[in-house]
Formats: structure tokens, C-alpha cells, sequence
């Protein structure tokens, strides 16, 4: 029989909040994180943004850090969410676990790069600050403020990086390679960011509006979220309780263009169809898609075309959540599966916010979200990534 990979803790920091309560409490409550930019040192305070409202100082004394340690904000909310899920599933230093840390992240310390660019020009005075700049260097200072990992490893493949990671750190467990994994991704906000996704030209100057036939593009976000994944079969051994499993996952890339999806959704489909067949599931079984839906013309039309064909004999409730976080890009995937994970043990199904005027190419409209209990079983996941690398997770109440 093979092994069946169970979620024991999770941790989430994002726009909504730091933890999973804050988290809970403003997806019922249908209150969005978006606001005007308040922490990014930028020009463009005509674009509203998903920011964690924590500033690093803020972060750094909430986790105890040593002032004179050079820290990055992708850093700082990834060991907050990496905390927060470590002690829900117990995972102690001194456990004899191997415990394995795959994270997703591609602006990695960039914000630092910025701010002190200048200064690795002109003086040595931040050049303590050089090293953190790629993406594992990122990932590596998170395991080093735990000091619990043996394995330590970083996606980068855009918005789909955090879905991939916790696709990798399931794999790990299903093949004995690890005891424990902690996988997701963490993202901040940086002005290479708000500036490429303007030359793109979608980003909308109001709250976004995914899968809306007004849709004028998304709201970029930030934050990080990590799943702590075991085997299933070895639960009882450490006296701890299974959130849910994932029973399902798939990456696809049609590399149909560097950054569009293709008109027909060819990659999406192909994401969510491996996913259901490796759950050993049919269409009919998905009680919710937690959709990727950026809110730009492009993504929400592929996406939508492919949610359409695959699920030709009914479209389950649909709704995107970055309409509450905006898009955390690289950390979109982890944000999104703690949303998918909390839907399912709360029985509820998040609003699709700002959404007025179905698409007229589309015969399904989003979910508006519903104070009734839903009685979730199985929850689709969708992260799409720049190239079209695309990946689908399937979450699982045990």
C-alpha cells in the first residue's frame, strides 16, 4: 500500500495577518488584506498591495533576533510561518527525526539588494548584506534560526515555486527520504516586483477582481506559508493528529510563452487532470477549487477554459483568494494551501471578494461565499508560474 502523506502543523504569515487564527478570522469575516502601500519604499503608491502588516524591526523583536544580524523580510516571514507550523505538529529540536525544509522563493533578498545597492558600490558598510541576496541564501537562514534541518533545499520556478515545494517535500516522504518535511515558500514585496509587473501593465489600481468581466489585473502580495508533512502510518508514533493529507499533486509546463498562459488553459488542465488521477479521484469528487485567478484578462480566461473542461459534468464552487492576500507570487502556493487546508477543517468555502459581472466566456461564476456550512471532502489547489510551469495539489480531510 503506499504511503499516504499526512499535514500535521501549519503556519501562514500574509496580508491577513500573522498566524492561522488572524488568518481564519478575516476569510469569515469576507475582510480583505489589500491597502495602499505602506512598508515598500516605492514611487507607485498608485497600486495597492497585500502587504504583512509587520515591519522587520517589528518581526525581528517577535522572534527574538539579535540586532546586529542582517535579516531580510522574505526571511523573517518564512521562520514566523516555519515556527508557527513546527510547534503545531511538535517538531522539536533533539527528536532524532530527519527533518527536511524545502522552500519556495524567487525575489529571495532582493529588498535588502535595493536598499543598500548604493552602499556595496560606495563603502563596506553593508556588505553583510551581499550574501543574502539569492534565494537559498534565504532558505538557509531559516534553517539556521531552527538548527533542526538536514536537509535544506529551494525552488525557484515563479508563482508556482511554494506549490512545487510541497509537491517535492510529499515525494520525500513517500520514498522513506525523510521523516518530516516543512514545505512552502516565502515572498516580500520588493520594488523589482511592483516595477516588473507594471511593465507588464497587470496591475490593477483597485482592488482586484478575479474571474470579474472587468477584471484589470492583480494586486501584488506577499507573505509565507509552510505545511509540516509525515507519513501517515507513523502518525501515532509521535502522539500527534493529522489536519488533513495531501492525496494529490502535479506539475505541467506547456512553455507556451514567458510569462502568458495559453489561450485554451493546455498546462492548467493537464495539472489538475495528473493531480486527480494520482488521487485516484474523478472530477465529480472536488467539493471546492481554491483557483489560482490572478484578476488579469490572460490567466483567468486559461484557467477558467481549463476548469471548464475538465470539469464538463459540473463545476464545483470556485473562488480565488487573492482577492483577500493579493498575489504572493513565489509564496502564492503555500499561502493558498493553508487557506485550502483551513477551508476543509472549517467547512467553508472563501468568498471570491470584488467579483460583479460574469465572463462571458465562462458558464461558471465564483463562489461568493456563504455563512452555511460546506461539506468539504477534497480541495483543489491551483498555483500557475511565469513559463507555465503549473502545478495542482489536492487536499484531503483523513
Amino acid at each position: 500500500m503506499p504511503t499516504r502523506v499526512a499535514v500535521t502543523g501549519a503556519g501562514i504569515v500574509s496580508a491577513l495577518g500573522a498566524g492561522r487564527e488572524a488568518t481564519l478570522t478575516a476569510l469569515r469575516e469576507r475582510r480583505t488584506g489589500i491597502a495602499p502601500v505602506r512598508y515598500l519604499k516605492t514611487s507607485h503608491t498608485e497600486f495597492p498591495v497585500g502587504e504583512v502588516k509587520l515591519s522587520n524591526e517589528e518581526m525581528e523583536h517577535m522572534l527574538r533576533i539579535p540586532e546586529p544580524q542582517a535579516t531580510t523580510r522574505t526571511m523573517l516571514m518564512g521562520v514566523a510561518a516555519v515556527r508557527e507550523a513546527l510547534e503545531q505538529a511538535c517538531v522539536r529540536r533533539g527528536s532524532g527525526l530527519r527533518v527536511a525544509l524545502i522552500s519556495g522563493t524567487t525575489v529571495g533578498g532582493m529588498d535588502k539588494s535595493e536598499q543598500y545597492y548604493l552602499d556595496f558600490l560606495e563603502n563596506d558598510t553593508k556588505n553583510a548584506y551581499i550574501a543574502t541576496h539569492d534565494c537559498g541564501a534565504c532558505t538557509e537562514m531559516i534553517a539556521d534560526y531552527f538548527g533542526i534541518f538536514s536537509r535544506v533545499q529551494t525552488i525557484s520556478t515563479a508563482c508556482s515555486s511554494a506549490a512545487n515545494a510541497i509537491m517535492l517535500g510529499a515525494m520525500l516522504v513517500e520514498e522513506g527520504r525523510a521523516d518530516v518535511v516543512v514545505a512552502g515558500g516565502s515572498e516580500c514585496l520588493t520594488k523589482f516586483h511592483l516595477n516588473g509587473f507594471n511593465t507588464l501593465m497587470i496591475l490593477d489600481r483597485h482592488l482586484c477582481r478575479p474571474f470579474d468581466a472587468h477584471r484589470a489585473g492583480l494586486n501584488l502580495g506577499e507573505g509565507a506559508a509552510y505545511l509540516v508533512l509525515e507519513a501517515e502510518d507513523t502518525l501515532g508514533r509521535r502522539g500527534v493528529e493529522p489536519l488533513c493529507r495531501i492525496s494529490g499533486y502535479a506539475n505541467t509546463c506547456d512553455a507556451y510563452h514567458q510569462t502568458a498562459s495559453s489561450p485554451g488553459g493546455e498546462g492548467a488542465y493537464l495539472s489538475m487532470a495528473k493531480a486527480l488521477e494520482v488521487a485516484q479521484l474523478a472530477p465529480k469528487d472536488i467539493s471546492y477549487i481554491n483557483a489560482h485567478g490572478t484578476g488579469t484578462e490572460n490567466n483567468d480566461l486559461s484557467e477558467g477554459r481549463a476548469i471548464q473542461r475538465l470539469f464538463c459534468n459540473g463545476v464545483p464552487p470556485v473562488s480565488s483568494t487573492k482577492s483577500f492576500t493579493g498575489h504572493a507570487t513565489s509564496a502564492a502556493g503555500g499561502v493558498e494551501a493553508v487557506i485550502s487546508m483551513l477551508a476543509l477543517q472549517h467547512s467553508f468555502i472563501p468568498a471570491n471578494l470584488n467579483f460583479a459581472t460574469p465572463m462571458p466566456e465562462l458558464s461558471f461564476t465564483p463562489d461568493a461565499g456563504s455563512d452555511r456550512p460546506a461539506p468539504l471532502r477534497h480541495v483543489l489547489s491551483n498555483s500557475f508560474g511565469f513559463g507555465g510551469n503549473d502545478t495542482s495539489l489536492i487536499f484531503s480531510k483523513v
